[in-house]
């Protein structure tokens, strides 16, 4: 049985040559079976594949089957509530509010409501009419001369390199259209974010776009584009949620002209990104290079981004502030849930902290130093709904940003194809030839259109709960459910630090130990 496709092919091959002179069909059928009596022959004289060699032909059914099983699980066997990283279920809301369809459900909800860690929102029987369709937050703190007015809901940092360009001048237009702000990654601000969106300018490890010879930070470079009006905000990134403490290395055949000049690297040469910044190696040096950049951009809001690490480290930031009085204008909390182009599994999956427990961290860090009020935070993470966004909102958040939702609304459809540049959607790649598939003007309304409805949505939810802005959300509005007969409002459920409480009595909080290693001039536990 081991060779009996191969046996049958060879059989089938010389009884085609047989009737070749009845028909030509038979010529046909002959250069089939010639074909895979080819392939048996080479399967049983290689030694890579065992599989193949004692199951010739037969043994690369496997092969194809796996290459089709992501998308047979998908379109047949799932279900519209189990899939991952995100379902069915999922992606229909944000094509439907793209596309400006009726986003309702009949008959009631597919969601288990006693599965353990089900959330709920409580409303009022006060509820207020959603009248509010422009939900927005100010930016900027004391030393802030160009304070913005962020929507609360924005596009995610995604890089011109690890999207096409299609794709990003479509978010951008359609952020343009709908009034909030496009996060260019740390590729640089390239020629297809500037179509009238505005932009929070990333600065990664890498420099780019203020990148010097040696691969260090250029001050000329920086506030060259930095002033750019359509630079709204500066955000550091010190971690990725999808990959935090993970460098990143550009091929040289992949730095084309246009990226080399986005990026202000040599073309064709290979361009690494450490895991570190240069520009600084301590607490107190990321104070100063925040307020060296607030300088150089004219005073506009400068923040950082992170997936939470070590919590020593991040209170001894905050240290750094006390000590400084220098403030970043915001921060940025990327869960480890956030998706990326291409990560080794094991920081995909293991490393850094999930969006809501680095979330509530850094709001009690903030809140126990005195410094909440003066610092915005914004989430990102896995959030596509109105009800994911009030949720962050409710733990600490006074924004959230999407990736993935706003790739949706372009019409990615999970496909799992991001890092082999074969996008089917033309999003997630630089082939000119899919990418001509994505047309731009129609894309960018869907992606105007999906916020929209997704503000629209939020203002609902806000407003069934006895709120007229998402800033009002507690987090005892939020319930959550801790096991088969017993739910909890969230601030029973997780640990909310009081102001000022790691100033007057820092031994008195979960945070006691780390507090005591924060130090504000290392990185490293003291």
């Amino acid at each position: 049985m081991r060779f009996f496709t191969f046996f049958a092919s060879v059989s089938l091959f010389i009884a085609s040559l047989q009737f070749t002179s009845l028909s030509r069909y038979f010529y046909i059928s002959a250069a089939f079976f010639a074909i895979l009596v080819l392939y048996g022959i080479f399967d049983l004289v290689q030694r890579r594949h065992a599989l193949w060699r004692n199951f010739p032909i037969m043994g690369r059914a496997r092969w194809v089957l796996e290459l089709v099983r992501p998308y047979l699980r998908q379109y047949l066997v799932e279900s519209d509530t189990d899939g991952m990283p995100y379902n069915r279920e999922q992606r229909s809301l944000v094509y439907r509010r793209a596309k400006n369809v009726i986003s309702v459900e009949p008959f009631g909800s597919h969601i288990d409501f006693n599965e353990e860690r089900y959330e709920w929102l409580n409303h009022s029987m006060a509820a207020k009419k959603a009248e509010k369709q422009d939900l927005r937050v100010d930016v900027g703190g004391k030393d802030c001369k160009q304070p913005y007015s962020s929507s609360v809901f924005n596009i995610s940092a995604m890089s011109f390199g690890a999207l096409g360009s299609h794709a990003i001048e479509a978010l951008n237009r359609g952020a343009a259209m709908g009034g909030f702000y496009h996060d260019t990654g740390e590729g640089a601000i390239s020629p297809y974010h500037q179509k009238g969106g505005d932009l929070v300018w990333e600065i990664g490890t890498g420099y780019f776009g203020c990148r010097a010879k040696d691969g260090g930070f250029d001050a000329d470079k920086f506030k060259e584009n930095a002033v750019q009006d359509a630079v709204k905000m500066i955000e550091i990134k010190l971690s990725q949620g999808a990959k935090p403490g993970h460098g990143g290395v550009l091929p040289g055949a992949k730095v084309t002209r246009e990226i080399a000049m986005t990026r202000g690297i040599p073309e064709g040469v290979r361009c690494d990104s450490p895991p570190y910044h240069s520009a600084f190696s301590t607490p107190i040096g990321l104070m100063k290079f925040i307020a060296n950049l607030r300088a150089l951009s004219g005073g506009k809001p400068v923040g950082f981004k992170l997936c939470i690490g070590h919590r020593w480290e991040f209170l001894g930031v905050i240290k750094a502030m006390l000590q400084t009085g220098i403030r970043p204008d915001f921060i940025v909390v990327d869960g480890a849930e956030g998706g990326t182009g291409a990560a080794p599994v094991e920081f995909q999956d293991h490393i850094g902290v999930p969006l809501r427990d680095g979330l509530i961290f850094a709001r009690n860090a903030l809140m126990g130093a005195g410094l909440k009020d003066d610092i915005r935070i914004g989430a990102s993470g896995k959030m596509i709904s109105a009800f994911g966004l009030a949720s962050s909102m409710a733990m600490g958040a006074d924004w959230c940003n999407a990736g993935r939702g706003f790739m949706f609304a372009l019409g990615c459809v999970q496909s799992l194809n991001c890092h082999t540049n074969h996008c089917p959607t033309g999003i997630a790649t630089q082939d000119k030839l899919l990418q001509r598939g994505l047309d731009v003007a129609t894309k960018a309304k869907r992606v105007a259109s999906y916020h929209k409805n997704t503000i629209r949505a939020l203002s609902e939810v806000v407003a069934a709960a006895g709120c007229t802005h998402p800033d009002e959300l507690k987090p005892c509005h939020i319930y959550h459910r801790v096991g088969a007969t017993d739910a909890r409002p969230a601030n029973e459920v997780y640990d909310f630090l009081a102001r000022n409480i790691l100033l007057d009595d820092p031994g008195s909080t979960y945070l006691a130990s780390s507090w005591a290693s924060a130090s504000a001039d290392s990185f490293t536990s003291q």
